[in-house]
C-alpha cells in the first residue's frame, strides 16, 4: 500500500472497505464505520522504477523522467 505513518508501536489503523464473514458480505458504509482494522507495519520500501518518456516528432522535444513510489508493507493483526 502507499506509504503511511505508523504510531510509536508500529501499528496503523485502517478504514474497513469490505467485510466478509463466512457467507455474509457487508459493504454498507454505516456498518463499516463501526469496524476498525489494525495493521502492523513490517517495512517501508520503494516500488519498481517507472520510466516516463515524452517525445514530439520534428520539434526536438524530448523529456525523460523516472519515478519510484514510496510503499509500506503491512500485516493485518486485528479486525473488530
Amino acid at each position: 500500500m502507499n506509504r503511511v505513518a505508523a504510531d510509536d508501536k508500529g501499528n496503523v489503523n485502517l478504514p474497513a472497505l469490505l467485510l466478509v464473514d463466512g457467507d455474509k458480505i457487508t459493504s454498507d458504509a454505516e456498518k463499516l464505520a463501526k469496524v476498525s482494522v489494525t495493521a502492523e507495519v513490517i517495512e517501508d520500501l520503494r516500488g519498481p522504477k517507472i520510466s516516463i518518456q515524452k517525445y514530439k516528432n520534428k520539434t526536438g522535444y524530448k523529456k525523460r523522467q523516472g519515478h519510484r513510489q514510496e510503499l509500506t508493507r503491512v500485516k493485518i493483526t486485528d479486525i473488530k
